[in-house]
């Protein structure tokens, strides 16, 4: 059975991280490679992780730390556990959420079945007190999932793909390094861009862990907007060069536009103004996208046309009393 190396960043998680290293300690699957990358931990996330690296040899995986000396961000340590990864596949998990225990079994198995270099998955977002099942679009081909991620249909987070090293390794395939956030973006859009065959399996493997619902309020700063930008202009760049550049339509607009939506899931003025001069070019573009809920639109709709007030009202519909109290 072909191995899968696993990598999980690590930064000041030790609160956290006893689940993740029991859910990954209790996969049915067992020829894994599990490839933890502290990133200079100031608590004591390594001492943990050290008493588990010998309860992982005793299930038959192999386990290893590797410590940077100093902070430098998950972009970086992505590409340190890339680096010294071996499998032939690639996983990854944060380390302050979980798996089934049956997850790497299920997507290898489906990746065996058609020899697929990526397959997808669905996840639980889940509160304190509860949790909700998230449910990705299916797709079978590399064009159509990169056109739902353009188009804020399918998430990109790395967790939620199971990829063959290869299309790594063959196609140069890193992070930037610093460019901490849209970094999963960037990547999972180029692989796809190489994959021949996908695949999607319609089961909920990943626990993605927030811990209240302020957790989904994204507050963008100067430094956020310099390393997203970042990993869009590598995208859209990426892109160009691609077979898929004649095929990607208004691709690039919607996903400007997807970028910046969490500056209006916000009751802060500053961050509704910051959405309209970030990526304005893309702003005539907003209802054109009809894989987005018509609510959606009309949102970012209301953001060009400086409704500011009617946005905060979602916020607090939403944000507050949907996920603050009915998820909670």
């Amino acid at each position: 059975m072909p191995l899968v190396s696993i990598i999980i960043p690590v930064y000041n998680a030790q609160y956290t991280i006893s689940k993740s290293l029991e859910s990954l300690l209790q996969q049915t699957y067992t020829e894994l490679e599990l490839i933890f990358i502290d990133d200079a931990s100031q608590d004591g996330s390594a001492e943990i992780i050290k008493r588990y690296i010998s309860k992982f040899e005793n299930r038959g995986m192999i386990a290893q730390m590797i410590s940077h000396t100093e902070n430098k961000g998950v972009a970086s340590a992505r590409n340190t556990g890339l680096n010294h990864a071996t499998g032939e596949y690639i996983y990854y998990v944060d380390a302050d959420d979980e798996i089934e225990n049956n997850t790497v079994k299920k997507l290898i198995n489906r990746a065996i079945d058609i020899n697929a270099d990526i397959v997808g998955c669905n996840w639980f977002l889940t509160f304190n007190n509860n949790e909700r099942k998230m449910s990705q679009p299916s797709f079978s081909t590399p064009l159509e999932a990169i056109r739902l991620m353009l188009a804020g249909k399918m998430r990109w987070n790395l967790w939620l793909f199971l990829v063959k090293r290869e299309l790594y390794n063959n196609h140069s395939i890193r992070f930037l390094p610093g460019m901490n956030m849209g970094e999963d973006l960037m990547v999972m859009i180029k692989l796809f861009c190489h994959a021949e065959r996908v695949t999607y399996l319609n089961e909920a493997l990943y626990h993605y862990g927030q811990q209240n619902e302020q957790s989904l309020t994204k507050i963008y700063n100067a430094g956020h907007i310099k390393q997203v930008s970042a990993n869009v202009t590598e995208v859209e760049n990426y892109l160009k060069q691609s077979n898929y550049s004649s095929q990607i339509e208004h691709g690039i607009d919607f996903l400007k536009l997807n970028i910046k939506l969490p500056l209006l899931i916000s009751d802060q003025k500053s961050q509704y103004l910051t959405w309209l001069k970030w990526y304005p070019e893309s702003n005539s573009k907003v209802m054109l996208n009809k894989d987005l809920p018509l609510r959606t639109r009309v949102l970012q709709q209301l953001a060009v046309y400086k409704q500011f007030n009617l946005i905060k009202l979602y916020y607090y519909l939403v944000v507050k009393f949907i996920y603050g109290v009915v998820y909670k």
